[in-house]
């Protein structure tokens, strides 16, 4: 409680807030193009068996005749029940007779088909090259596309755990620019890699930074806003994911190139990282870590461009009497207190990780799938508690949260067994996230609490005017 006190003082959403947010929020519309970037870069073109008539080079004009190209697929290819040439077999040997032949006869014996041992030959018409016309991740081996976004999803999961513990005890700021000049090298890297394995691995690696990046930039907003204003923010920071979603579809569309468009949304982190540098360190991260002079100086800092000119000398006392008081109630804490303060801290966590889950698994799951379904964007609600070890509890948050998006790829597998069964499971999920959402505890318009101690300290108020309120009720009865 005692830090909204202090940011009261310098000013909760003035010229400061503006500049904090408009310095992160290029770093979440570019995240987003990291997330969904698959959607482009492993797009599956329309493709068929390599065919020695048609795709040799060594094959001259004189040995097919006067044949046309159409006519020399229909030789090469079997047709397909829809009566377009198959994606994934090829004849054994070429069926001259089918030139002769104008309609289906069915006592016909079916020609020997054997899979495309030559390669493939890809429509270039959309997207000159993909990562799936790079190492043909087609027909037997098109269930690889899936695993390379559970990997960049399964990194997300790593990185929400790492870096909330990270985040709680090195500082927001610090890691928040490690994990940008990280990205800037993995993702760059990834453009120019010419081995899967070590692409799969880069795009893990992405991953990890990316949700720290994402996370920690939300923070360093939240944190410097007061109560009235945090959905306000909160609002803007989704926004701003909206329109990366925008940004990457017009990229795609200029660069089609799978390498060149790689490089185009890893490249910004670079300006990202040198521009961090003006990001202002959560106060409250500081002095709950016992640094009252470093957030001191924050709060004199961000008093100076709000125009709050006379917060600076009252300040002095006070930060370091919660400093102080602050600091001790954080180190008397256990390390799983931490995560899960008090029985109704645990409760909300239980009810908020299927939420996250949830919606994760909604949004993820269709929108990395985009040839098969399209999705309009929804809404999302985000309140909750969080004490001192708010990166770590918004960490395990994440980790709950890329557990849905992990398996969301994998279930369009199930579309062998039930063409239906992934959009029943995408749409029962939503239901049953939102009934558990009713158990959760209202948290509008309250402050951010400083400690666990708050937290237990306000379960107990909390209890008492319900005591109190009863009792009440019981007298005029």
């Amino acid at each position: 409680m005692a830090f909204q006190e202090l940011l009261d003082q310098v000013g909760g959403l003035g010229k400061f807030q503006v500049l904090q947010m408009v310095l992160i929020l290029p770093f979440a519309m570019m995240i987003i193009c990291q997330i969904l970037l698959e959607n482009f870069t492993a797009a599956i073109p329309g493709h068929r068996c390599w065919v020695p008539l048609l795709d040799n080079d060594t094959v001259s004009d004189n040995d097919t005749g006067i044949l046309s190209p159409d006519a020399l697929l229909r030789i090469s290819i079997p047709l397909d029940s829809d009566l377009r040439l198959e994606k994934c077999h090829r004849f054994i040997h070429p069926q001259w007779q089918l030139l002769h032949l104008n309609g289906t006869f069915t006592n016909m014996t079916e020609p020997d088909k054997e899979t495309c041992l030559d390669g493939w030959v890809y429509d270039q018409s959309s997207f000159p090259s993909t990562i799936v016309t790079e190492w043909d991740l087609v027909c037997n081996y098109q269930s690889q596309k899936s695993i390379v976004q559970s990997l960049f999803m399964a990194g997300m999961l790593v990185g929400g755990l790492i870096g909330g513990h990270l985040s709680d005890r090195f500082g927001r700021k610090l890691i928040l620019r490690w994990c940008l000049l990280l990205l800037t090298i993995f993702g760059t890297s990834a453009a120019f890699v010419h081995t899967f394995l070590i692409y799969c691995s880069l795009r893990f690696l992405s991953g990890c930074s990316s949700i720290i990046i994402l996370t920690n930039g939300m923070m360093l907003i939240i944190e410097w806003v007061r109560p009235p204003s945090k959905v306000m923010a909160i609002t803007v920071i989704f926004c701003a994911l909206s329109v990366g979603q925008i940004v990457l579809g017009g990229l795609a569309f200029v660069f089609r190139e799978w390498r060149t468009l790689q490089l185009v949304v890893s490249v910004p982190f670079l300006v990202f990282f040198l521009s961090s540098r003006w990001l202002v360190e959560s106060a409250r991260w500081l002095i709950v870590n016992n640094k009252p002079e470093e957030g001191l100086k924050a709060l004199r800092k961000v008093a100076h461009i709000n125009g709050m000119q006379n917060a600076g000398d009252a300040l002095t006392m006070e930060i370091w009497n919660h400093s102080t008081l602050l600091w001790r109630h954080n180190q008397s804490t256990a390390f799983w207190e931490q995560y899960f303060p008090i029985p109704g801290s645990l409760w909300s966590s239980h009810c908020h990780s299927p939420k996250s889950s949830s919606f994760s698994t909604e949004s993820y799951g269709p929108s990395n799938n985009p040839d098969t379904f399209h999705v309009p964007g929804g809404t999302f609600c985000f309140g909750q508690h969080v004490c001192a070890s708010r990166a770590r509890a918004l960490g395990l948050d994440t980790v709950a949260g890329r557990c849905g998006p992990t398996v969301a790829p994998l279930l369009m597998t199930l579309m062998v067994y039930l063409p239906t069964l992934p959009w029943i499971i995408y749409g029962v999920f939503p239901i049953i996230a939102g009934l558990v959402v009713l158990f959760l505890p209202e948290t509008r318009d309250l402050p951010l609490l400083d400690t666990i101690h708050d937290m237990k300290k306000n379960k107990e108020v909390s209890r008492k005017v319900n005591e109190i309120n009863s009792s009440v009720r019981v007298t005029k009865i």
